[in-house]
């Protein structure tokens, strides 16, 4: 059985952040590790719209690095589901289009999956963590404070309560965080 990881980029003060600039290759070598234990990425439309740039990543990059390039690789190879109202198609391999978000499909899944799963995007991670689907958080903090934007934990029903179970702090100031709920901790 997989578990089900909601992980994203954030501000200090909890706001989705472009962490490119700190992507240094020290943290693009614990991306790729994290993002091998996935074989399942779920998004939204907006979230999807981001990150289908890796699928023609190959034909569009300058001056990439290696680890870039593996990036790359890997996330092609995901099994990736788009929950959307709005999108009309999906323009990347293994990628299936559903136009609702179903809790007992996410169950199903990740039930069936030998290997993670990953929600990404803070309005679909919403729905998953009222649903009570999320097994873990795993947050990149990048130094900067944005004042405003789109927040990383949003319409929310109640409060989280969440045991810290690892911490990895990368030269360029940005922290990796990875949390449990307590109901599921230590």
């Amino acid at each position: 059985m997989g578990k089900l990881t909601y992980g994203m980029m954030m501000s200090l003060d909890g706001y989705l952040a472009d962490a490119s600039s700190y992507f240094e290759e020290e943290v693009l070598a614990f991306i790729n590790d994290e993002s091998r234990k996935l074989g399942t990425e779920i998004y939204g439309r907006r979230m999807y719209e981001e990150m289908v740039y890796w699928e023609t990543y190959e034909e569009q990059k300058d001056g990439s690095s290696e680890r870039a390039d593996e990036f790359a690789r890997i996330w092609k190879g995901y099994d990736k589901l788009v929950i959307s109202s709005t999108l009309e198609r999906v323009s990347s391999g293994n990628t299936q289009l559903v136009r609702e978000f179903r809790p007992e499909e996410i169950r199903q899944l990740k039930a069936a999956s030998t290997k993670d799963i990953s929600v990404a995007g803070p309005t679909l991670a919403a729905h998953a963590i009222k649903a009570g689907l999320v097994d873990e958080y795993a947050l990149y903090s990048v130094p900067v404070v944005l004042g405003a934007g789109n927040p990383v934990f949003k319409d929310l029903a109640a409060r989280l309560d969440l045991d810290l179970m690892e911490e990895r702090r990368f030269p360029s100031g940005m922290i990796f965080l990875r949390y449990v709920p307590r109901d599921k901790g230590r």
